[in-house]
């Protein structure tokens, strides 16, 4: 029998967010550091020491999903973002993928952080001498351990999430402050200190080994990027909404000078099998080979922030989306329940935490973390360019009639968002392709195609289900036909200017 409860009233969340707070949870949810200290190997392992350029190369399109963002959100604000979106503008089951693929992707993301932050901990404990506990070895690469410490603390972020979104921003705009210092003075030694020598090779994308790496590499650089789009997340409870445009182009920014600093530092200082084979110990190993202790700690404490303040900011903008979803009775009531008392989806963020955990506990059937973390990075990169690539064409299709308000708005509104969404999908499509026709038969390894396709489709898979319960069970408004969203001014779908 389908579900007959009438729509629930609006939910109202409260405005209390200002660009810094933007900033704030969009550098948390990018997390440089993390990616720094631990993707860079990942990416090495991909590439080579064409790093840099790839990193350069991924940047390019990510600028153009900034400005389809921009553009929607001053059309349409929603902290529903991609799935408000997609589902305005071409349809409602492209609409409920480009909801349920981050809320997926988000999940995966914070489990496998939450294993991250464990290794990053015992990695802390080993340089205050803690080498054993309760008679085992503490080991930072097993994702066992790894996971046990860090639901610790996945804990303890869920409380500060759940008791307000502003105190949240604040706690993590001073962990940014200080890795990025801490960050920024050890990249810059390795540049001066290193003893690998700089190459122009490492900027030339015709030097990796095959199309198939390339690719690889560039979804794996996409996943780095991803995070930005958090500030559009909490745009409902932004008192100006340029302030979410504003806040993702500086954080945009900001990780690309980070990551080429990064990269280029760390192949200065470290070979390519050292990049490769440090794993998540990678911004450790780096460390120690310019300074001494307890200067060498540093950068270790400023990658411990970096986690704790990604998982934080991981959990605020998956709760804002179930909360959206919940509003168009595409997801159960109890997602978009708010808290008088602090004005934020409580219900929703504790659910999200719990079922992030659960999800960190399925990853130990991988039993080296440097190989959870390979796997989750590939399946989150072929779900971010999914997602993305669907949100630029969306912008494509609602700002067509542009068009003829003159070039400058037919190739910002139309042109440019095509462009990068087009490429995206394709970049997905044939990593999807690559790693299908990789391997004849599954196996449980990173290195296995079929392994590698395993987990996006799944999650692709029940967001269908999900789609069609809430279309024929729920008989959620969202798939009931609607008025077309507003058509802006020609001068409206301007993008937000930088700051």
């Amino acid at each position: 029998m389908a579900e007959t409860s009438t729509t629930p009233p609006p939910v109202k969340l409260r405005k209390s967010l200002g660009i810094v707070d933007g900033v704030a949870l969009a550098a948390s949810s990018t997390a440089a550091t993390t990616s720094i200290g631990i993707g860079l190997g990942a990416l090495a392992s991909v590439t080579g020491r064409q790093t840099p350029v790839i990193l350069l190369l991924a940047f390019l399109p990510m600028l153009g999903i900034v400005g389809a963002y921009a553009r929607l959100n001053k059309s349409e604000p929603n902290c529903g973002t991609a799935y408000a979106w997609v589902g305005r503008s071409l349809g409602p089951w492209l609409g409920m993928i480009a909801g349920w693929v981050p809320l997926a992707a988000g999940v995966v993301f914070l489990a496998y952080t939450t294993s991250v932050t464990g290794s990053v901990l015992i990695q802390c404990a080993h340089k205050a001498g803690l080498d054993s506990l309760l008679g085992r070895q503490l080991d930072p690469n097993s994702t066992l351990q790894c996971t046990l410490v860090g639901l610790f603390v996945l804990a303890a972020v869920t409380v500060t999430a759940v008791t307000g979104v502003q105190k949240a921003t604040r706690f993590q705009t001073w962990l940014l402050v200080f890795e990025y210092v801490v960050l920024l003075v050890f990249c810059c030694w390795g540049l001066v200190a290193g003893d690998q020598p700089f190459s122009f090779s490492w900027f030339d994308p015709f030097a990796v080994d095959s199309v198939s790496a390339l690719a690889q590499g560039l979804v794996l650089a996409v996943f780095f990027y991803w995070g930005w789009d958090a500030a559009f997340s909490v745009t409902e409870e932004t008192e100006n909404t340029g302030d979410a445009a504003r806040g993702s182009y500086i954080a945009l920014f900001t990780m690309l000078g980070l990551f080429l600093l990064g990269a280029v530092a760390f192949q200065q200082v470290m070979t390519e099998s050292e990049m490769s084979g440090t794993g998540a110990e990678g911004l450790t190993y780096f460390a120690s080979r310019l300074a001494d202790e307890p200067l060498a700690t540093l950068p270790l404490i400023a990658l411990m922030f970096s986690a704790v303040a990604s998982l934080q900011a991981g959990i605020i903008p998956t709760a804002r989306l179930t909360l959206a979803m919940s509003r168009e009775r595409t997801l159960g009531p109890v997602w978009s329940r708010v808290s008088e008392r602090h004005g934020g989806p409580t219900a929703g963020t504790v659910l999200i935490t719990l079922i992030s955990a659960a999800i960190a506990v399925l990853m130990l059937v991988i039993p080296k973390l440097n190989e959870a973390i390979l796997a989750a990075v590939n399946a989150i990169g072929l779900l971010v360019a999914l997602y993305y690539g669907l949100v630029a064409l969306a912008c494509a299709v609602r700002f067509r009639h542009t068009v003829r308000t003159g070039p400058r708005q037919a190739v910002g509104a139309v042109l440019v968002p095509a462009v990068c969404g087009l490429f995206l999908l394709a970049l997905g499509a044939y990593l999807a392709f690559y790693h299908a026709t990789l391997s004849d038969t599954f196996a449980v390894s990173v290195d296995n195609g079929w392994f590698n396709l395993l987990c996006p489709a799944v999650m692709v898979v029940i967001g269908l289900l999900v789609s069609a319960v809430a279309k024929w069970y729920r008989r959620a408004p969202y798939f009931a036909p609607q008025a077309p969203a507003p058509t802006p001014t020609p001068a409206e779908p301007e993008a937000q200017p930088l700051p």
